[in-house]
């Protein structure tokens, strides 16, 4: 009885090391792949040695050709990365959300955030402008997605509605209310810049350069760190939001609190890489049935798989139909949609 129930932290210690290293190395290796492959095909060897090289100067002797390193180096590594950090972000949001609203079906998008990131990418594409150069679109994009997020925030501060219920109400009022200011720039918009709109809208990586990765990057870490410091509480807020007090947990307020910094990674995430969706609805479910409903690994193991689902959605889009780019969006939706057909049909 005693070496029973000895061994099964004693196994849970090795396993989930074991599982995060894994987990890190298949990161690595999908981001190594999605360099390698597209329109045009660079040996991952190469791949590898023209990153040494741009790191580490003169540490290989070049065996490549000038176009092969800015293939590698210019376009497809930028994107590669900007595919994990978002996969990674968005499935965190998804995480806690799923947590404090204890639906089992939210996501990134139950805010309007993305309605609001996409309010404002049309106004940067349609009518402003890029004004400041490239970063017109995120930027905009990010103000549209934090400004709906926190305009969901103060109606429900403002009508007493900070039940979880209610929250969610606010966010999908809000985010109708945005989509049709949306479709109202698009139909005042000039018809020929239209299909950039859609493209984006549907979700694209095509905009990461290297520039601009630290933004992303500061927001995950930032958020990432926050979310995961508080995964007990997250974990109360699954039982319920009785149980959650009687813990000590201000319930309200740390609802409001996660809905923030959800609001804030996913309008970042958002604002570089279009609307992608069902990432952070599919991701935790899957990691849920790997390592169990603890937070503390739920989101990690979150992260890590959904840098992981998007790095690979992002090959699929760019090799499907070559040398063109499938929007990302029909990828994830399509595999999320199949995903949850199998998880129904598995429950039943």
């Amino acid at each position: 009885m005693t070496d029973r129930a000895v061994s099964v932290p004693a196994r849970r210690a090795f396993v989930l090391p074991s599982l995060s290293v894994l987990g890190l190395a298949a990161v690595i290796m999908s981001i190594s792949v999605a360099v390698s492959v597209g329109a045009v095909t660079v040996p991952l060897g190469t791949v590898w040695g023209v990153v040494a090289d741009r790191i580490l100067p003169g540490l290989i002797e070049p065996s490549w050709s000038t176009g092969q390193s800015a293939i590698v180096w210019d376009i497809r590594l930028p994107r590669a990365l900007l595919a994990a950090m978002v996969g990674a972000g968005l499935s965190l949001v998804g995480a806690s959300l799923q947590s404090v609203t204890r639906n089992p079906l939210a996501d990134p998008h139950l805010l309007g955030i993305s309605a609001g990131g996409a309010f404002g990418a049309i106004l940067a594409l349609l009518h402003t402008g890029l004004f400041i150069g490239l970063l017109t679109v995120p930027l905009l994009a990010f103000a549209g997605a934090m400004t709906t997020a926190l305009l969901v925030l103060g109606i429900t501060s403002a009508t007493r509605s900070t039940g979880a219920d209610r929250l969610v109400l606010a966010g999908v009022a809000v985010s109708f209310i945005v989509m049709a200011c949306g479709n109202l720039l698009i139909y005042l918009g000039d018809p020929r810049a239209i299909h950039t709109v859609i493209f984006w809208m549907l979700g694209g990586l095509g905009l990461a350069q290297w520039d601009q990765l630290i933004y992303p990057l500061v927001v995950l870490i930032g958020c990432g760190a926050w979310l995961m410091s508080r995964s007990r509480r997250l974990n109360a807020m699954t039982m319920g939001d009785e149980t959650a007090s009687t813990l000590g947990i201000p319930v309200a307020r740390f609802r409001l609190a996660v809905f923030f910094v959800g609001a804030l990674l996913t309008g970042c995430m958002v604002a570089f890489s279009g609307i992608i969706g069902f990432v952070g609805l599919m991701v935790p479910h899957i990691v849920r049935m790997l390592v169990g409903g603890d937070y503390a690994r739920v989101l990690p193991f979150s992260a890590l798989i959904g840098a992981i689902f998007l790095v690979w959605a992002d090959i699929a889009a760019r090799t499907v139909m070559k040398p063109d780019d499938l929007p990302i969006g029909i990828v994830t939706g399509l595999i999320g949609g199949a995903f949850f057909v199998w998880l129904l049909s598995r429950r039943s």
